[in-house]
């Protein structure tokens, strides 16, 4: 097994992804968010890159059993039933409902990378079942940081850190590229305490700010949530 890490989708092109077995991560939020509504009853999840997009496809869904969720720079977008808050996403609110799902990181991180073979989206609430599927294929794999305004985030990658070492202690021949090695280095400096990692981090910060501390709290869970969230032909459904 070969594990890479990037930390940015940026500079991926969508075909890199092609024939691979890739992970997407955005903590803050929309890795969280999806993996809370998927374990909360969701039907599936449809990820758009824009906002347009998510107008349109909603529109010509069945009525009545699919909600438009996401943000824009933290902020639930006009029109829309739901924001990126994992809390808002409640058994009542989305059991048996399709959500188009558009943010500003995450959604288009994982259309960035539609063409893989397997794909599968984690957040430190479900990290530990991603690392018992991604093991028990003995594939090699592409961790993908979501980022933050195609930047670097130190929350995505001490998240991709922590899967690659929970990797290594399943397959100690793992290979690493240089980028898998640093990012277990982040995990060793920055992961300790989770919650305060997040809370010090750019966008924790921003979302402090603007009244998402429960949110910042509930996405530095560990290990909470047993879903592995898989995407194939356009939608996100567990396996």
């Amino acid at each position: 097994m070969k594990i890479n890490v990037l930390f940015s989708p940026l500079f991926a092109d969508e075909l890199y992804f092609t024939g691979r077995t890739s992970v997407v991560i955005d903590v803050l939020r929309a890795s969280s968010t999806i993996v809370t509504a998927l374990t909360n009853g969701a039907r599936e999840i449809i990820p758009v890159g824009t906002v347009e997009f998510a107008v349109k496809v909603s529109g010509g869904m069945f009525g009545g059993q699919t909600l438009l969720g996401g943000e824009r720079n933290t902020k639930k977008i006009e029109g829309f039933a739901l924001g990126n808050s994992p809390l808002e996403y409640t058994p009542e609110v989305v059991n048996n409902k399709s959500i188009v799902f558009f943010t500003t990181n995450g959604s288009k991180a994982i259309v960035k990378a539609k063409f893989s073979t397997n794909l599968y989206v984690c957040s430190f609430l479900n990290l530990p079942s991603i690392t018992n599927k991604i093991a028990g294929m003995n594939q090699d794999v592409v961790i993908i940081c979501s980022g933050r305004a195609n930047n670097f985030s130190l929350e995505d990658s001490v998240c991709a850190g922590r899967l690659v070492a929970e990797l290594l202690k399943l397959n100690e021949n793992a290979e690493l590229t240089e980028t898998a090695s640093a990012a277990v280095s982040l995990n060793k400096s920055y992961g300790k305490t989770i919650s305060k990692m997040l809370a010090q981090t750019e966008h924790g910060k921003l979302l402090l700010e603007n009244g998402f501390a429960d949110d910042v709290k509930y996405c530095s869970k560990y290990g909470t949530l047993e879903a592995v969230p898989a995407f194939n032909s356009g939608v996100i459904k567990l396996l």
